[in-house]
């Protein structure tokens, strides 16, 4: 067995991503294409602070070897939370890969202006609705109005520009599965490997890997040694704990607002029902306030 940091936390999965082997053997098996270099863009992820915990971002520009021996330019933007959060927040970190005009190529090679080709990947340590599929591909489909595939001219730049395809990681879902090299080097992520009372550290087997997978783990082996890493992680962890202490404060606070006027609504429903009843005995007065003069004339 052996002890690797824990890629959850920001610090560590940066630190292994920064390394352009690892980045490539990850992003390759994520995207089931042979990604032959990698370039992380600089000053493209959110930092952590004091203040306010990240949802952590990379961009890479990468160059994809498709099946045909053809290669192209894809830009990849990761994003890993391990905490649930509002897809617009995802939304926005998308929306500046779609704004920013150096992701389009220049214009003497590129005379219509078409912009790279986004790949997204979503890494979460939280479950989506229904989906429990550890890994989560969603592609898009050139069709008809029959909803018949078309082939001619497909991938068309046009519209590589305007959609993308994504890729969503479910780390709740891992659970030790090892049906394929992907799933075999997400163990890195499984939090069924922590160790006990140091979420810091997974206790993995490395023979369960092979070839340049051991690149990723031997990544980690030393981003557990490291004092910096170590510190950072601390950090996070100090984050988190307030966090959680700010949304436990916040929901007691709902739950008591939610009390009051459950009450308030239930004494407004016993004044309704008081006025009803009101209401019901002046009907009864005004009844038998007519039969007395019907009875006196």
């Amino acid at each position: 067995m052996t002890y690797i940091a824990n890629p959850i936390y920001d610090s560590v999965f940066k630190f292994m991503m920064e390394d352009e082997r690892v980045a490539r053997i990850l992003l390759s098996a994520l995207m089931k294409k042979d990604v032959v270099s990698v370039e992380m863009k600089q000053h493209e992820y959110t930092e952590i602070t004091q203040s306010r915990i990240s949802m952590l971002r990379l961009d890479f520009n990468a160059r994809i070897r498709d099946n045909d021996g053809s290669e192209n330019i894809v830009l990849i933007e990761l994003q890993k939370t391990w905490l649930v959060t509002e897809t617009l927040r995802f939304r926005q970190y998308l929306g500046v890969q779609y704004l920013d005009k150096k992701n389009i190529p220049a214009h003497d090679v590129n005379p219509k202006g078409h912009a790279y080709p986004i790949v997204s990947i979503y890494i979460l340590g939280h479950k989506l609705g229904d989906l429990d599929e550890p890994v989560v591909y969603v592609k898009r489909n050139y069709l008809d109005y029959d909803s018949n595939p078309i082939v001619n001219g497909v991938p068309d730049p046009f519209v590589e520009s305007l959609t993308h395809d994504s890729i969503i990681v479910q780390i709740p879902y891992l659970r030790g599965r090892l049906r394929n090299r992907l799933e075999r080097l997400l163990q890195i992520f499984d939090q069924d490997y922590c160790v006990e009372g140091n979420d810091h550290l997974l206790n993995i087997d490395e023979n369960k890997f092979c070839d340049d997978e051991f690149l990723v783990i031997h990544r980690l082996i030393k981003a557990g040694a490291s004092p910096e890493i170590k510190r950072a992680m601390d950090v996070e962890d100090q984050i988190l704990s307030e966090i959680e202490s700010r949304d436990t404060t916040i929901m007691l606070k709902e739950q008591e607002i939610e009390k009051k006027n459950q009450e308030l609504q239930n004494k407004d429903q016993e004044l309704q029902n008081k006025d009803q009843e009101l209401q019901n005995k002046d009907l009864e007065l005004q009844n038998k306030d007519v039969m007395i003069k019907n009875m006196v004339g």
